[in-house]
């Protein structure tokens, strides 16, 4: 498992945000296939900010639960800093209510799906998303968290 440097920012003041130490092991599962150090920020915002970098780089109205912006890092040597991940907290709360799902599950999932993208993993096609999913599931079991997509 690689060392793993996380940069939390909390823009969503009143939120509820899981412990760090849950958010980092999440991370840490996420990225239990990749080598050496990786760096990555994680930012919870409003669904106000969420809206406003929806519509900026996905040309998107309204907030969304999460958002990746992979960096590519070509540096040998050094930790690799993975990208940025935004999530919307008060959209987690809302989603994890309507699907009857811990909000824990949701946030461990919105984190790992965030973080497959960082690692070029996408589900833009049938196939690519059946890939990204049953990695995605295969983490989440892991964890002790039910398929998500059942």
């Amino acid at each position: 498992m690689p060392r793993l440097h996380l940069d939390l920012s909390l823009a969503c003041e009143g939120c509820r945000v899981p412990p760090r130490t849950a958010l980092a092991r999440w991370c840490k599962a996420a990225l239990a296939d990749a080598e050496g150090s990786a760096r990555l920020s994680l930012r919870i915002v409003t669904e106000a900010e969420s809206a406003d970098l929806n519509g900026r780089f996905r040309g998107r109205a309204g907030p969304t639960n999460v958002l990746s912006f992979p960096y590519e890092d070509a540096q040998p040597g050094r930790t690799r800093f993975l990208g940025d991940i935004v999530i919307c907290a008060p959209l987690v709360k809302v989603q994890a209510a309507e699907a009857c799902r811990p909000e824990d599950a949701h946030w461990a999932h919105l984190l790992i799906h965030g973080i497959l993208h960082l690692q070029g993993f996408d589900h833009e096609t049938d196939q690519d998303a059946r890939v990204m999913e049953a990695r995605e599931t295969r983490i989440l079991e892991g964890l002790g968290f039910a398929d998500p997509y059942r």
